[in-house]
């Protein structure tokens, strides 16, 4: 605990010997000295006549926050000569509106021209103000703010920068916030050719070399540069071509096109990369990013230091493979080949890729083998996660017949004609289905989802981008490598990306320029965290599987323990097994009731009493903390209902929308289960456990889908595709349609091709 103004706050255990770089994002966060700059144009407003206050406000905010996380922040800010052509300018209005009355003697003022200010003076009439309002906001987290103006000789007279270093080091001691600007008042031009004169000399010229120059001299770890462009583009922003550079690295200059400067300030992008590369070799790291997009201001300095994707990051390091960025591309362009492949072709890749499976399965157990071995030694992987990371000879030769299946039924899955309208005379529409584009799909510890949901993009010609968990690295990477293997027999190898970047989940929801929809597996916790994440990317899946059986009063005793136990113990961590176990009041203190409870015992499923249930007895299991609990393990919930009605109506308030289940001898209560259940699968007894593409036929599944959208439900090859519309005419025109056109509609619907169902 570090105190000042009686106000304490925890500090961070912040510590790196400088010296050398962040290599990656994802380290940022152990920052510890960190330089903010501030470009004109964040600071001051569009009209360029004073301060942008609300933007202003939140960058103190954000530096306030982390200057109370034990961090050192420094501010290098702009904004002086801008805060003093609005004083100057109101100061000249006055002057002149009062001189004009006097001379005139009439109260109506004529137009009034504003002579053109000199820097230097608005940079001094405004120094005072702008240091006034940065100690009045910062003042609101209790954080003392202390100004600093400088010029390019406080650098270069050695008693002068020993000073300098040393005022710095003894405000960051004492906890209080530098603001460094260059004394605009008296700093003379820019020389034209003074710029960069080798890693020990930088020229401050403007307040980019002033932020480089300084991170150095202070043994900065981190220095972020706040412009009004995203960051640094391979082309000026705003053109077509132009993207955005995620990672800028030393000697990139050549592939980079740089635009005009900032519309207000003294240096363009080309000084910020300048500076941004001397501050690099000297061991700080940079990141160049927007400081006044309206969406993103009030949390980039935060988002940056949390390491994530934002702007364009600086680093010596270049990773061995391609980035996110080019995989991403290189999935579009190879999903599109696979397209374009004829159905047996494709099936052919998918059959090679099931004979792999079980030709290599000693090697992909070997690296399952490791994958356990670290889990097991870190112990950080719970039970029902250790389940499903497990592989066996077993899981792979079923992998097998799952993907023979899916290579069988894809002859005719994509370019199916499933709608032929004649329009008018020569004029035919066809609607055929088409893969969706790219899919990204996130998956935690089972890596037979990797061989699964390849060969369901294969199939419907995707291209595909999988995110493992680290806990599965070596699984995922040799399975990614037979898939790859299998894809090359027809040269399309590139349509499956295995990412092995340290990219976080975050930052890959929010490429919706290269990803066309994500599709996570695994807890409810990822699959809420990328609903939340995800940025113009629709989400295909479900968040939780909370999933009931209801047992009627007309069950069968035989069918009810056999359907419960299958669907509880039989694999409890699966997202289908049963939860919650809604029982018909009438079937209380029955033999049949007994018999559930003795086999529940037997199986040591952890029993929870819903509050209904709890009423009727005298000593009970624990009450349940929530009838909406997903227990994935040996445990559930027992309710009692009064009717199948009220069965129907506590799953629809507390289910999850996934798998629900009635067992029962009577058919008109079945079917009104079956009609009134909103649910993805409902069922008629049978096991909740039949939720899965496998079992239903589709060879595998993608994931279950709980979303009201066109897949629902285990998702295979059907659930990955979309359509198109194909028009063939022959010099047909709107106009000749119109009232008095020479051509009427048609709208005639024709017979469909025949399925290959062979």
């Amino acid at each position: 605990i570090r105190c000042w103004s009686n106000i304490p706050f925890i500090t961070m255990p912040l510590s790196r010997a400088h010296g050398k770089s962040f290599a990656h994002r994802s380290e940022l966060k152990h920052a510890k000295r960190i330089v903010v700059k501030l470009g004109s144009a964040v600071v001051t407003r569009g009209d360029e006549c004073g301060l942008a206050l609300g933007r202003l406000a939140s960058i103190v905010e954000q530096v306030s926050m982390l200057q109370n996380q034990g961090r050192e922040m420094m501010i290098v800010t702009s904004g002086a000569v801008a805060f003093g052509k609005q004083r100057l300018r109101h100061e000249i209005l006055l002057s002149q509106s009062v001189r004009q009355a006097l001379h005139s003697g009439q109260s109506q003022l004529k137009d009034m021209a504003i002579p053109v200010l000199e820097a230097r003076a608005c940079a001094a009439a405004g120094q005072s103000g702008l240091m006034a309002l940065y100690e009045a906001m910062f003042t609101q987290y209790s954080i003392c703010a202390a100004q600093i103006l400088v010029t390019n000789l406080d650098f270069h007279d050695e008693q002068k920068r020993r000073n300098l270093n040393g005022t710095l080091h003894e405000l960051l001691r004492m906890n209080i916030v530098p603001i460094i600007n260059t004394n605009d008042a008296v700093v003379p031009p820019p020389e034209p050719n003074s710029d960069l004169q080798g890693v020990n000399v930088i020229s401050v010229k403007d307040n980019d070399s002033l932020a480089a120059r300084l991170a150095v001299e202070m043994k900065t770890d981190l220095l972020i540069v706040l412009s009004d462009v995203e960051g640094l583009f391979d082309s000026p922003p705003g053109s077509d071509d132009a993207k955005l550079i995620d990672i800028f690295y030393p000697g990139d200059q050549q592939s980079v096109t740089f635009g005009t400067k900032s519309r207000v300030g003294m240096g363009g992008m080309e000084a910020k990369v300048k500076a941004a590369l001397w501050a690099l070799q000297g061991g700080t790291s940079v990141v160049i990013a927007n400081g006044t997009h309206p969406k993103i201001s009030g949390h980039v300095i935060t988002d940056i230091v949390d390491g994530k994707k934002v702007g364009t990051f600086f680093s010596e390091v270049k990773p061995a493979g391609p980035t996110v960025e080019q995989q991403g591309e290189m999935a579009r362009a190879g999903g599109r080949t696979l397209a374009a492949l004829q159905p047996e072709q494709r099936a052919e890749i998918i059959y090679r890729l099931a004979d792999l499976l079980t030709d290599q399965r000693e090697e992909i157990l070997l690296a399952n083998k490791k994958d356990m071995e670290e889990a097991e030694n870190k112990g950080r992987l719970a039970l029902p996660l250790l389940k499903r990371l497990t592989l066996s000879t077993s899981k792979l030769n079923s992998l097998a017949i799952g993907l023979r299946q899916i290579a069988a039924s894809s002859q005719d899955s994509v370019g199916r004609v499933i709608r032929r309208t004649r329009i008018a005379k020569d004029l035919e529409l066809e609607q055929v289905t088409v893969p969706i584009g790219v899919l990204l799909v996130i998956f935690e510890s089972r890596p037979d989802c990797l061989p699964q949901v390849s060969a369901l993009a294969i199939a419907s010609g995707n291209g595909l981008l999988l995110k493992g968990g680290k806990e599965a690295a070596y699984s995922n990477q040799i399975l990614h490598h037979l898939a790859q293997e299998a894809l090359s027999i027809h040269g399309v190898k590139d349509a499956v990306q295995l990412v092995n970047t340290r990219e976080e989940v975050e930052d890959l929801c929010r490429l919706d320029k290269l990803i066309d929809l994500i599709i996570p597996r695994g807890s409810s916790q990822l699959v809420k965290d990328i609903q939340k994440a995800a940025k113009g990317i629709p989400v295909m899946g479900h968040s939780e599987g909370i999933c009931h059986v209801y047992v009627d009063m007309d069950a069968s005793v035989e069918k009810v323990t056999r359907i419960i136990r299958d669907s509880k113990c039989e694999y409890p961590a699966a997202c289908n097994a049963l939860e919650t176990l809604l029982i018909h009041r009438d079937l209380l203190r029955t033999p049949l009731f007994d018999q559930i409870i003795d086999m529940l015992r037997i199986e040591q499923v952890k029993i929870h009493a819903g509050p209904k249930f709890a009423s009727y007895l005298t000593f009970s299991p624990s009450e349940v903390k929530s009838l909406r609990t997903e227990y994935g393990d040996l445990e559930c919930c027992i309710e009692v209902v009064d009717s199948v009605q009220e069965a129907v109506e506590h799953i629809h308030k507390y289910g999850s929308s996934h798998t629900d289940v009635i067992v029962t001898e009577n058919e008109k209560t079945a079917e009104f289960f079956l009609q009134h259940v909103d649910s993805a699968c409902v069922f008629w007894n049978a096991s909740t456990r039949f939720s899965d593409g496998y079992r239903f036929g589709l060879g595998a599944e993608v994931g279950i889908s709980t979303s009201r959208i066109h897949a629902r439900g285990p998702v295979g090859i059907e659930g990955l595709l979309t359509t198109k519309w194909l028009l063939r005419g022959d010099s047909h025109v709107v106009s000749d349609f119109s009232e008095h056109g020479s051509m009427k509609y048609l709208h005639e619907s024709l017979p469909l091709p025949q399925r290959n169902t062979s």
